[in-house]
């Protein structure tokens, strides 16, 4: 199966955001090349929050060429199998923690947002760290930090916030 492929069954199962989620589907319809930043209309990308293993933090990055604290994410690449591959892949790149563990259950949200090369249509997912994980700064990033998830509301934007409660909803399920 191709990531395109895995993209479309992915959001077919995904049960929230329905006009969103119609939106994404719609874009691949109409876009074979809707999964890689080539696509000039728009792409799926692929992110992931990391929470620490006491379930009481988030790690966000603050991203070198946006300047915004964000969650881990990016680009899908040719070697992605899944979308939940390509998150797990930029999660754990952009964090420096090997070992993380997506949330079952699929994707915790949808984004869609401008970015300068491109509208993303962010498929986000949410992972846990591994016990006495270290994290490292990769190059997209100018800082990486912990933040208390009361914290998240006073550095991030909205759509950060939403993905942390749809993580800690389905953390609580």
């Amino acid at each position: 199966m191709s990531l395109y492929d895995d993209a479309v069954l992915v959001l077919k199962g995904y049960e929230d955001q329905d006009e969103l989620r119609q939106t994404y589907l719609e874009h691949l319809e109409a876009h074979p090349d809707g999964m890689w930043k080539a696509c000039g209309d728009g792409h799926i990308t692929a992110s992931a929050l990391v929470i620490d293993p006491s379930r009481g933090r988030v790690l966000l990055t603050l991203h070198k060429k946006l300047r915004m604290w964000l969650q881990m994410g990016g680009h899908c690449e040719p070697a992605d199998e899944t979308l939940a591959a390509a998150a797990l892949r930029e999660g754990t790149e952009e964090s420096g923690i090997a070992g993380l563990t997506l949330l079952p259950g699929g994707p915790v949200r949808l984004d869609r947002h401008h970015t300068p090369c491109a509208w993303h249509l962010d498929v986000q997912y949410a992972a846990l760290a591994p016990a006495g994980a270290l994290e490292a700064i990769s190059d997209e990033s100018l800082d990486l930090r912990w933040f208390a998830y009361d914290e998240v509301a006073d550095v991030a934007d909205e759509s950060v916030v939403r993905l942390l409660e749809a993580a800690r909803a389905r953390l609580a399920a």
